[in-house]
């Protein structure tokens, strides 16, 4: 799927947020990047063989003084 040089990771390695933007629509929370996957902005993901990926956004931890 991916055109560039050196090529993106693919949709099943582990660093599958790395790859290039096609499509970017922040209005509607959802980008496609150039491997197929279907990146939302709550960080769930929709891989192209249609494997959702759950968020995974990190815990947010409060300090307390």
């Amino acid at each position: 799927m991916c055109q560039h040089q050196p090529a993106c990771p693919t949709s099943d390695s582990a660093d599958r947020d790395a790859a290039r933007l096609l499509a970017h629509h922040p209005e509607q929370g959802w980008s496609l990047l150039c491997n197929g996957v279907l990146l939302f902005e709550d960080t769930g993901e929709l891989l192209p063989d249609g494997q959702v990926i759950a968020p995974h956004r990190p815990l947010q931890t409060s300090t307390a003084a």
